[in-house]
Order: structure tokens, then C-alpha cells, then sequence
């Protein structure tokens, strides 16, 4: 699940300032919205954005500190200073950065302001692959066969490989974009993949744990839109298609997605509101989900309803 952090539907009633922890187009567009909105913006910036349009676009802006993010848009306390001086009520984080970092979300509560977006538990239920990939099956979420479990011996591994059939994915379980993922064809190539993806893993994640799954010769990325309440109440508004990608990094995003029936679009969205209250999510968000399209989503929604109809008469 992809956290997309957003301003409710009524927030002049609750908030009448936002600091925006971010830079560039996502935190012009905040700022615009946010004013449109009645909202007082505050914006923040490193030494390099000293002349950005986010910058002049904001009611006041603040220095962060020199141009590294490190030191500047992912720096906590000086966001939380920041906050705090300039009277902030809520932090609206955008996208990258820190929106996906519990430990913002919880440095915010401790501050007394309203992060905008999950909750820090909710975040950090979904933030591995393997722990998120449990909770899924136990919420009834369907997810791509594999090994998500906590033994990390090469050999065990590779067997768990051979169980499972090539081709497989080797995925390090606090991965993303790509990184710490290789796609294994032959038993014979294990060892080498799984020593090459923990190392990648350990130098960008300093997590070299990984997991195995079935890889998915003809994958649709497809997503759903989800928005929750704080009462446990989740809706979703439909899905869009990502498969186009490159280097695992989306390309052009198509909605509604080629292909989808009705039918299948209902059972994905139900699997979506279920991932989402699974987690006790709040706010907006997205549930990927990978289909083998080999055949087409047709043929995909009639395994789906075989499948459901089999657990139905068991």
C-alpha cells in the first residue's frame, strides 16, 4: 500500500494553517490548494530552493538548512521547530521525503500537530513487505504465492525457491523502486541473485532481509484509489492501470484500466477496502495489486469467481 497523504474534504473547519514539508511541483500544488481553502501556507525550504516557486507561492517560508535532504526536508526536529514557531496546525508532508516515515508522524502527535495523512502504526503495518504480505492473508486479501517468513538461510531460501517454481523474485523486504530485487530463471543462479539483492538491500534499506515470490511473467500493475475515516469506514474509487513502467518505476498511469469488467473491479475494490481496514488506515491511499494478465482480465475474473466458488462449496 502507497500512503497519498491529503487535505479532507472540510478542513477550514479544522485547520486554518499547514506547513508544508516538501519542495517543488507536489508542494506548489498543497500551497494553492491550501489557499484556495481559506489556509494560511507555510512553506520550508533548503539553501538550493531559496528561489523556488513553492517558496513564493506560500504565505511565509522558512530555511530547513543546506542542500542535502538529509540535512534539510528529512531533518524531523527542525521540521517540528519549524512548526512550532511559525504556529503551524498541521503538517501536510506530500509525497518522497517523509511521508512514509512513522517516526515524522509520531514526532508530530508528540508536537501537538495534526499530521496530514496515516497513522505512524498503520504505516509502519504495511511499511515491510513480508510483515504486510501476513497481514494481507489474514485479512483474506489475495497476494502473489511465495515465502514472506522470517528464516533468511540461503540454502532454506533457495529451497523455498524450488517449492515455489521458476521463475521467482528475490525481494528485500524493506524495498522499493526496484532496489533490492532480482528475478531468479534457474536454480542453478540462486546463491549468486540472493547474494547480489541482500547486498543491494543492505547498502540502500541497511535491511539485507528478503522474500520469495512467483514471478509474474505478464504482470497488469493495477491500482485502487482507497479513502478512510477514523470510525473504520473505507470506500475506493476505482482503479488505474501502471503497467507501463521502467526500471520499475511507473511511466503512464491509465484509468479506468484496460480491460477491466465490472465484475473484477468490484472484487478488486472489495480486496482494496479490506487491505485498508485491515490497518486501520486513515486517509487517502493506494492498494497495488500485480494480475497475471497473460489471458487477459476476462479470463482472470473467471479464475477468480472459480476460485471463490470452490472456497464457497468447501
Amino acid at each position: 500500500m502507497a500512503t497519498t497523504p491529503f487535505v479532507g474534504a472540510n478542513p477550514v473547519a479544522m485547520f486554518s494553517s499547514v506547513l508544508i514539508a516538501n519542495r517543488g511541483e507536489i508542494a506548489c500544488r498543497i500551497a494553492r490548494t491550501a489557499a484556495r481553502l481559506g489556509m494560511r501556507t507555510i512553506a520550508v525550504y533548503s539553501q538550493a530552493d531559496a528561489r523556488a516557486l513553492h517558496v513564493r507561492l506560500a504565505d511565509e517560508a522558512h530555511l530547513l538548512g543546506p542542500a542535502p535532504a538529509a540535512d534539510s526536508y528529512l531533518a524531523i526536529e527542525r521540521l517540528i521547530d519549524i512548526a512550532r514557531r511559525s504556529g503551524a496546525q498541521c503538517i501536510h508532508p506530500g509525497y518522497g521525503f517523509l511521508s512514509e516515515n512513522p517516526a515524522f508522524a509520531d514526532a508530530c502527535e508528540a508536537a501537538g500537530v495534526a499530521f496530514v495523512g496515516p497513522s505512524a502504526s498503520a504505516m509502519r503495518a504495511m511499511g515491510l513487505k513480508d510483515r504486510a504480505k501476513a497481514r494481507m492473508e489474514k485479512a483474506g486479501v489475495p497476494v502473489v504465492p511465495g515465502y514472506h517468513g522470517e528464516r533468511q538461510e540461503p540454502s532454506f531460501l533457495k529451497q523455498k525457491a524450488y517449492e515455489i517454481g521458476y521463475p521467482v523474485l528475490i525481494k528485500a523486504v524493506a524495498g522499493g523502486g526496484g532496489r533490492g530485487m532480482r528475478r531468479v530463471d534457474k536454480h542453478a543462479d540462486f546463491e549468486a541473485l540472493l547474494e547480489s539483492a541482500q547486498r543491494e538491500a543492505r547498502s540502500t534499506f541497511n535491511d539485507d532481509r528478503v522474500l520469495i515470490e512467483k514471478y509474474i511473467a505478464s504482470p497488469r500493475h493495477i491500482e485502487f484509489q482507497i479513502f478512510a475515516d477514523a470510525k473504520g469506514h473505507a470506500i475506493h474509487l476505482g482503479e488505474r492501470d501502471c503497467s507501463l513502467q521502467r526500471r520499475h518505476q511507473k511511466v503512464i498511469e491509465e484509468a479506468p484500466a484496460p480491460g477491466m469488467t465490472p465484475a473484477l473491479r468490484a472484487i478488486m475494490g472489495e480486496a482494496a477496502v479490506k487491505a485498508a481496514q485491515a490497518v486501520d488506515y486513515v486517509g487517502a491511499g493506494t492498494v497495488e495489486f500485480i494480475a497475471d494478465g497473460a489471458k487477459g482480465l476476462h479470463d482472470l475474473q473467471s479464475k477468480v469467481q472459480s476460485s471463490k466458488g470452490a472456497d464457497e462449496a468447501t
